[in-house]
């Protein structure tokens, strides 16, 4: 990934990267509250060799000698021999050999001193213990290691030249320490669980995820609005608000797309249900319709048909009507506001929707309407949940694939288009839905170079919402409209 990316994963994910950091800062803390303190005393012996003589060689020879046993010293130190005897002296509750792992023994570098330490919970204890085991390591060397001579003396000398003292603080817990470590762990494994919750999020956000599954244009952006449930035609009742522009850039640039010998007749679909198809579908209908285009909005979801629910319109005769003979289109098609705008209802729902979509009588229905309309919108059903899709997409000039961010997943827009392609159906691009107001700009909203607040998408709006509700025209009306 790069930087970019890494740096939106800190942006999206903040929250959780600073909830889990507290986390660990309180760890660090708690750790240090919940630790029993341990302190630490230190003892200093000095290794002399003693020399009969008092010649210059004679005491170089007896310091040299003396920096070379210092390390087998250092080694006795930790032994039985050793702290056997401090455990008993002070009466310690535990062994010589449990001892140990609290005393530690070292020589700085060619020198001839050993520091003895001792780790405690009690500073007293602690200077007690490094105190005594500098004394009965002394003994052990007076008496053991180098016992006296016939002169009476030990040739090697033990000199305490520094006491162990009672500390006055702990040198554990460090709380600082123990804050920092917590902070960094914490800000670490929040940032990881971010990383890796991006990782395996499948979900759809911005233009990158639509280009690693499919080359094919990103069309649009549509603004989200957490009100669209009471307010479905947002291009009528708010011409002015971002969401009504990024229809009519939508519709900008489906104007320049070249639909080849089949008309403009578009269908729309999605991979899965609710990720607001429909509303789309009617949005840019009429939106085309508001450039003094003649706009026929076909309800081509036979299954869960909501158009006419949307516009408040007569939906119980309609497009299964046409297609059975029971009626002709002048008869259901419905013209709805100011604009040439006509809108096609499903009917009621036939057991068989998807022959009734692939029939002939499909076909040349599309065909005259083409003919009659400058564009022709059909809300055709969710790809991945019927075939219905690819069999009206195949009728008309291509489709326009819809997907919610935030809520279709690649695998999903992948195996629709997937499904379309198979089925020779031409997708003229993505459209992307829900788009956050804030996130709109990592939308590109164009065919080529084509983008949100450009000049191209600059179309007559209208200065006030229509006042006038939609009503059902009579066939004579229709035909009079029809015949001027």
């Amino acid at each position: 990934m790069e930087l970019r990316e890494y740096a939106d994963i800190l942006r999206k994910n903040w929250v959780l990267v600073v909830i889990v950091t507290i986390l660990g800062l309180g760890a660090g803390a708690g750790a240090s509250l919940l630790a029993t303190p341990e302190y630490q005393s230190r003892t200093q012996l000095y290794v002399s060799v003693r020399s009969d003589g008092g010649t210059t060689g004679e005491l170089v020879q007896g310091a040299n000698y003396s920096r070379q046993i210092v390390n087998s010293y250092v080694a006795v130190v930790k032994t039985g021999v050793v702290l056997d005897p401090v455990v008993e002296e002070l009466q310690l509750d535990m062994t010589g050999a449990e001892l140990a792992s609290y005393v530690s023994a070292a020589s700085p570098a060619d020198s001839a001193l050993i520091n003895i330490t001792a780790i405690s919970p009690s500073a007293e204890q602690s200077a007690l213990i490094a105190n005594a085991v500098g004394e009965s390591f002394q003994e052990v060397v007076r008496t053991q290691l180098e016992p006296e001579t016939e002169n009476g003396a030990s040739p090697v000398s033990l000199t305490t030249t520094q006491n162990a003292l009672v500390p006055t603080s702990p040198i554990s817990p460090n709380v600082m320490i123990n804050l920092a470590v917590g902070l960094l762990v914490g800000l670490a494994v929040g940032y990881g669980i971010a990383i890796l919750r991006t990782v395996l999020d499948r979900r759809i956000y911005s233009t990158q995820d639509i280009e690693q599954v499919t080359d094919k244009p990103v069309l649009g952006g549509i603004i989200d609005d957490p009100e669209v449930e009471k307010n479905r035609l947002i291009v009528h009742s708010q011409p002015h608000s971002p969401r009504a522009e990024s229809f009519r850039a939508l519709r900008t640039n489906l104007q320049f797309l070249n639909v080849g010998s089949k008309g403009r007749v578009f269908g729309i679909t999605s991979p899965n249900p609710s990720e607001s198809k429909s509303t789309t579908s009617l949005n840019l209908a009429f939106a085309l319709a508001q450039t003094g285009s003649r706009v026929a909005l076909v309800e081509g979801d036979l299954r869960l048909p909501s158009l006419s629910r949307y516009l408040e319109i007569e939906g119980a005769a309609g497009l299964t009507d046409v297609l059975i003979g029971r009626a002709e289109v002048d008869d259901v098609l419905q013209r709805w506001g100011q604009n040439e705008f006509y809108v096609l209802p499903a009917g009621r729902i036939p057991p068989n929707p998807s022959e009734l979509l692939g029939s002939e009588e499909m076909e040349q229905l599309l065909r005259s309407l083409s003919e009659r309309f400058d564009y022709v919108i059909v809300d055709a059903p969710p790809t991945l949940a019927v075939t219905d899709a690819a069999i009206l997409g195949k009728m008309a000039a291509g489709l326009l694939m819809i997907i919610a961010t935030g809520s279709t997943t690649k695998q999903d827009l992948e195996g629709a288009l997937k499904a379309l392609d198979t089925a020779g159906t031409n997708v003229f691009g993505v459209v992307a839905t829900m788009v956050p107001a804030k996130k709109s700009g990592s939308y590109n909203y164009g065919y080529g170079a084509y983008g949100y607040g450009q000049s191209v998408t600059a179309d007559p709006v209208e200065t006030k919402p229509e006042v006038e509700k939609p009503r059902v025209f009579t066939e004579e009306e229709l035909r009079s409209a029809h015949a001027k």
